[in-house]
């Protein structure tokens, strides 16, 4: 059963400082979703954010509502953390989220989701619809995190899908 790789990398002219508490307030998830996932945090807010939390919430994938139940496997702030599907549309989940100064007085930050369709390798089907709903989850992601971390200025971004 293949395990796929999605890099996303964002640069931000603000320091480490200010960029990752906006990345460890669960609730900020709902404002980088795309609208029509319907993202609804499910536990209470706010979500003590650390190693073993576990955050439940839901999406609409094509309309179909379900479940979604993220494990915090590392915390380790501000430089990184992961969050690992439990349950939910995947077969596995695991989105490492890293910081790191540019050297310039800015921070990048490096998403890198490994993810397992479900039902593979019959499955690996949706592969090419999958990948293109990431790579625009992951953009609307990038300029969402623009828009409110700089609402008057523009990052750079990449993607490698």
């Amino acid at each position: 059963m293949p395990t796929h790789l999605l890099k996303v990398s964002l640069q931000l002219p603000l320091p480490i400082e200010q960029v990752f508490p906006f990345f460890s307030q669960a609730e900020n998830l709902a404002r980088i979703t795309p609208p029509e996932l319907g993202f609804v945090i499910r536990t209470p807010v706010p979500v003590e954010m650390r190693q073993g939390a576990i955050i439940d919430y839901s999406i609409r994938l094509y309309g179909v509502p379900m479940g979604w139940r993220s494990l915090i496997s590392t915390w380790n702030p501000p430089h990184e953390f992961v969050d690992e599907q439990l349950k939910g549309p995947y077969a596995i989940w695991h989105h490492t989220h890293r910081f790191r100064p540019d050297g310039t007085g800015g921070t990048i930050i490096d998403d890198e989701v490994r993810y397992r369709l479900p039902f593979s390798p019959v499955g690996d089907v949706a592969l090419p619809i999958v990948k293109r709903q990431l790579a625009r989850i992951f953009s609307y992601r990038t300029e969402a995190v623009r828009r409110i971390l700089l609402p008057t200025a523009t990052g750079s971004a990449g993607a490698v899908a």
